[in-house]
């Protein structure tokens, strides 16, 4: 069945305007109809079957019916990815709303080249994967902000999984010994991290260095991997 993320609140015999992108892509892309079912999610009151309510000249109205699922959320992970080119931002956006991330938040490091993402097309990027994966909720995208700045502010209750291109323990074993709780991943640009950047993050006492194998990994390629093996040490995937 088709799934919506929408922004109103959802309760028995709510009704919604999806917006006009929305009311297209349902009646013009997947044909539904007058009477169709769908599924509804807002990232806070779990999902809810739905009818097309009212077919109107420029648009539809939804009305929630019955809650099938309360809502419920991941485990509790973001990543740290420094910007790169725009389509492979976009693909490792796409990838962590797939694999369970909760929270995207760009930087500027050292050896960063690109300093500017449309976060509009990014939140569209997760809404859409987030329909398409399931899940209850929406990963949020933040302003990029520099990696000097957010380990200023760092949480020291969540641990943070840097993932080194010159060495590290070996990822699961290192997760693994670690153990659960809140986590962030921490990928670098495409220059890899400056010598400063690398000496603060390793002397930070909720860093664990990780190695993400013997091959040099393009950043897309090393957030996936990086999610996939949290995920397996840590995650939700046995459940």
């Amino acid at each position: 069945m088709i799934r919506l993320y929408v922004r109103a609140d959802l309760a028995p015999g709510t009704t919604l305007t999806p917006t006009p992108e929305q009311a297209r892509y349902l009646t013009g892309v997947m044909r539904l109809f007058l009477g169709s079912e769908l599924l509804l999610f807002n990232g806070r009151d779990g999902e809810w079957r739905a009818t097309i309510a009212e077919v109107l000249k420029r648009g539809i109205v939804l009305r929630a019916e019955e809650q099938v699922r309360p809502q419920a959320f991941g485990p509790d992970l973001e990543l740290i990815v420094a910007l790169v080119k725009k389509s492979r931002v976009e693909t490792i956006v796409e990838k962590a709303a797939e694999l369970g991330v909760r929270r995207v938040r760009p930087t500027l490091t050292r050896r960063t080249n690109v300093e500017k993402v449309r976060l509009d097309r990014l939140d569209a990027i997760t809404e859409e994967a987030a329909e398409q994966t399931g899940r209850l909720d929406v990963p949020s995208v933040d302003d990029p902000a520099r990696l000097d700045a957010i380990l200023d502010g760092w949480d020291p209750a969540r641990r943070l999984m840097f993932c080194d291109e010159t060495g590290g323990a070996p990822a699961f074993a290192a997760l693994t010994a670690a153990g659960p709780g809140p986590w962030a991943i921490l990928i670098g640009p495409e220059g890899g991290f400056a010598p400063e950047e690398r000496e603060r993050l390793l002397a930070l006492p909720f860093t664990t260095a990780v190695s993400l194998g013997p091959r040099i990994l393009r950043a897309d390629t090393a957030a996936i991997a990086a999610m996939t093996l949290w995920q397996a040490a840590l995650g939700d995937w046995d459940r």
